[in-house]
């Protein structure tokens, strides 16, 4: 594509845009707050999810605007939802490597028997609002991560992961970068199936078990962080010099105290209790005990080549195991003259199917669910801090608390200009 043809593209982007404003401001004059709102990013957002359609985007838009008017976006403070925020039901947990917000949700399934279902689009909308803030100005999009072993139905969560997918998907439309299943309840797999043909997110969905990666696959963790991992290394202060023998292997430290591989292991055993003896003896050729697999169970059950001195091996290879004779072979056979099966060509007529086939499905693997999931990991497992996420809330999100804090921090500013 030529600079001719982006520029094209760029003046029909330009051209979309303004129709769809045009065509909202004709339906109902917009405030100051709605006029921010339906910036350049903003309306092309809405138009990408209606495939460029300008009526579709004009309607989708004007719906959004009513809306945020009804849930009272305006008017969200954290000390609304100060229980939720001290239990963590759903934080901003940090940024990716492409600094996108990354958003937990660990919502239990009684919290809809106390909470209405306003109450809890209320905190849906005020976490991804918090989410948008601590955005940079390059990224426009977010991870979201719904913890879902606080559920014992699957249907409930069904119910409550379906409405929140479809509620990002009309109001927040391209928002969504990648969204996470955590251990859901085991039926949930056979209704997802079913229903995410209709769900508009399911392709950006996954669902993983956190039972897949092991604890040592926290990223980016350092283990001053956990007291008890200092136990577990070696310290050469409390090392002994010298050789410990058991009746399996025997176990030696080195003098040398190597930080990395202080012991050394031999197949030498230096106890006679158990398998045979440690030094040769007239009687048995075997010389010292080594470790097998003969030594881990009993000869009774073993073969009768093992059980005999090793000079004596040879002896049963004639008389134990008879062999059949084969046959003298009596011509010669040319091999030029054999011939082999001949590997068909592919047929002319393909297969319908390759004709429609992208070429991304051939040459590009699918990412596997838990290579995806792996560098959100450790926002998952991270443990949750509330001053830390309070710290991320700007005013007027963050409550009265961020409000008088910004004023008092002005107020010292200007007194210290002022001296």
């Amino acid at each position: 594509m030529g600079k001719r043809d982006q520029q094209n593209e760029s003046e029909k982007d330009r051209g979309r845009v303004e129709a769809v404003l045009e065509l909202v401001r004709k339906q109902a004059p917009l405030t100051l707050k709605q006029e921010l709102f339906c910036n350049k990013a903003c309306v092309e957002r809405f138009l990408k999810s209606k495939g460029d359609n300008v009526k579709k985007a004009v309607k989708q838009l004007r719906a959004c605007l009513s809306w945020r008017e009804s849930i009272g976006i305006d008017r969200l403070m954290a000390d609304e939802f100060s229980a939720e925020l001290a239990e963590g039901v759903a934080y901003v947990a940090g940024q990716d490597q492409g600094s996108r917000p990354v958003v937990i949700f660990r919502i239990k399934q009684d919290y809809h028997k106390f909470h209405s279902q306003k109450m809890f689009t209320r905190l849906l909308v005020f976490t991804l609002e918090v989410a948008m803030q601590t955005m940079p100005r390059n990224v426009e999009k977010f991870v979201l991560l719904f913890d879902a072993s606080f559920y014992r139905s699957g249907s409930a969560f069904m119910n409550m992961l379906v409405a929140t997918l479809k509620m990002i998907a009309d109001y927040y439309p391209g928002r969504v970068h990648k969204a996470f299943v955590i251990d859901p309840p085991s039926l949930f797999s056979y209704l997802w199936k079913g229903v995410r043909a209709f769900v508009e997110l399911a392709p950006l969905t996954t669902v993983v078990s956190s039972l897949d990666f092991d604890d040592s696959m926290d990223l980016n963790d350092d283990f001053s962080f956990y007291p008890g991992s200092s136990s577990l290394r070696f310290n050469p202060s409390t090392a002994k010099v010298g050789s410990c023998s058991s009746s399996r292997f025997s176990f030696a430290v080195s003098p040398h105290l190597d930080s990395l591989k202080p012991w050394c292991l031999t197949l030498t055993d230096t106890s006679a209790s158990k398998v045979g003896p440690t030094t040769p003896t007239p009687s048995s050729l075997l010389g010292p005990a080594l470790i097998s697999p003969l030594n881990a169970r009993s000869h009774s059950f073993a073969s009768p080549i093992y059980r005999t001195p090793r000079g004596n091996i040879n002896n049963y290879k004639n008389g134990l195991f008879p062999s059949t004779p084969l046959p003298q072979k009596t011509q010669k056979v040319d091999p030029t003259s054999i011939h082999h099966p001949r590997t068909p060509k592919p047929s002319f007529l393909q297969s319908p199917a390759t004709f429609f086939r992208k070429e991304c499905h051939v040459t590009c693997k699918p990412e596997k669910p838990r290579d995806s999931f792996l560098p959100f990991l450790k926002f998952y497992r991270r443990p949750y801090d509330e001053a830390t996420y309070r710290s991320k809330m700007r005013p007027p999100l963050g409550g009265l608390a961020s409000i008088v804090s910004a004023q008092l921090h002005r107020r010292h500013v200007s007194v210290s200009q002022r001296f």
